[in-house]
């Protein structure tokens, strides 16, 4: 048997895609990372011309841990001769097909990523002292690897309303779609004489503005839109210097050191700083609206929030969704042709876990319990070590699946693995104190030094 690897990542997204390319050129450290698509792909459903990355270009694989990395984006544009024209363009927020493509530009020149292998399942082998991973390729070829410590960065799934599954593929797909296979149906609901877009998120926003653009201002082409959502408010994003102190390290450290109550009660109440809307996005919808209202004209678009879908049906050659406003209490129905479901996505047990499945330690709602390092709890049979990436927002806060924390948590993970300080990480990160300072103190006199500040830990 060939020797274990060092660490093996189960998915290449950008989580895993960051630990790799810090991983590389470590030395003493073997590394593989298994992903069964073709090739390295994020979100092509929605990689539609002019929308851009919610977070500023250093929030790549790299640079927030080790902006010396060859991986990062700026080596990137080198490498691309394009570092003079994104320099003139004064972006801080880049398109997100370059960003795909920056990610596929990493990935393709790794030699830890191997991608047309798809991981059917993960044990722990005793007599190896090591994980099994058993991948196959598209063309049936099984192979199998082992590793001392694995990371599972295998995303997250899209996630349909109750009422709306049953419509979901077969004869209507195309009609009733997840907003993340929005791209190869874009054509079609852009020429569909009604469409309705369901969730308040930024694919959402993004959806309704492409369609809205997509109508030729003179009432003659493109769908009426109608946007339906379950928040009180199409709202922004938080976005205020301190607002976004919530992604870093310091919270995720105060965060998990909360109650669980806590910890579940506060993500519920943080929607808007992972599921508001960019207000450039809204600005962008409100703009086309009032383009299309020029000499009295009525806007071919209605939006409507506090609402829920709360029964759909097929019928006249399209749908029939029944909507409940949730402040008022009334009930109403709307028709339309097609429906994009801009509902979010949500973890998933990935199938290739359930031989390992008895040997984690899952909390009382069937989910991972996670340490500071990222590692998942075992039973003690298991001296192996089992990483998350993006799974973890109940332990760590609504940090975790946003990319400004990627390449710090790949760090994390990198150097709980190596056993050492392979990436240092920044000992604070955040002016503001999450939770109680430790003792209430008067203020020094003018011009006496200022104690170290305090980062809260509290145990």
């Amino acid at each position: 048997m060939t020797a274990p690897y060092d660490l093996a990542g189960v998915g290449i997204g950008p989580f895993n895609l960051s630990l790799a390319a810090l991983c590389d050129g470590v030395p003493g450290m073997r590394a593989l990372f298994l992903d069964a698509k073709p090739a390295f792909s994020w979100h092509p459903g929605l990689l539609v011309e002019g929308t851009v990355l919610q977070v500023p270009f250093l929030a790549d694989l790299v640079t927030m841990a080790d902006p010396t990395s060859p991986w990062s984006y700026l080596n990137y544009l080198r490498r691309h001769d394009r570092m003079f024209p994104f320099f003139f363009s004064e972006r801080f927020h880049i398109p997100r097909r370059e960003y795909d493509h920056y990610c596929r530009w990493v990935a393709g020149r790794l030699p830890s990523c191997r991608f047309d292998a798809e991981v059917t399942a993960l044990q722990w082998d005793g007599a190896a002292g090591a994980f099994a991973l058993t991948y196959r390729s598209a063309a049936g070829e099984v192979s199998r690897a082992h590793a001392r410590r694995v990371v599972l960065g295998v995303g997250t799934a899209p996630v349909v309303p109750e009422p709306l599954r049953p419509l979901l593929g077969g004869a209507h797909a195309g009609r009733v779609l997840h907003s993340a296979d929005y791209r190869a149906h874009r054509a079609a609901l852009a020429a569909a004489p009604d469409v309705t877009v369901v969730g308040a998120g930024q694919s959402g926003a993004e959806v309704v503005l492409d369609l809205l653009r997509h109508q030729d201002g003179q009432g003659l082409g493109g769908p009426y839109v109608r946007w339906l959502a379950r928040t009180p408010a199409f709202a922004p994003m938080e976005y205020s210097k301190l607002g976004l102190e919530h992604f870093t390290p310091d919270y995720v450290r105060y965060f998990r050191h909360l109650p669980e109550a806590a910890r579940d009660r506060l993500v519920r109440e943080q929607w808007q700083l992972y599921k508001g809307v960019s207000g450039e996005t809204l600005g962008d919808i409100h703009d086309e609206l009032y383009e299309r209202t020029i000499g009295g004209a009525e806007p071919r678009a209605a939006l409507h929030p506090g609402v829920e879908v709360v029964a759909a049906a097929e019928g006249d050659g399209g749908y029939a969704l029944t909507c409940r406003h949730r402040e008022q209490g009334t009930t109403f129905e709307v028709r339309t042709s097609a429906v994009v479901l801009a509902t979010g996505y949500a973890e998933a047990r990935p199938a290739f876990l359930e031989p390992l499945a008895e040997l984690v330690d899952w909390d009382d709602r069937g989910r991972y319990q996670v340490d500071g390092d990222y590692r998942v709890a075992l039973d003690p049979r298991v001296p192996g070590e089992l990483y998350v990436q993006n799974a973890e927002m109940h332990t760590h806060g609504v940090g975790a699946p946003d990319l400004t924390l990627g390449a710090w948590r790949a760090a994390t993970i990198l150097n709980a693995a190596a056993g050492r300080a392979v990436v240092p990480v920044p000992a604070r990160t955040a002016w503001t104190t999450f939770g109680a300072p430790q003792l209430a103190e008067p203020a020094p006199p003018a011009g006496a030094a200022l104690p170290a500040p305090f980062v809260s830990e509290v145990l």
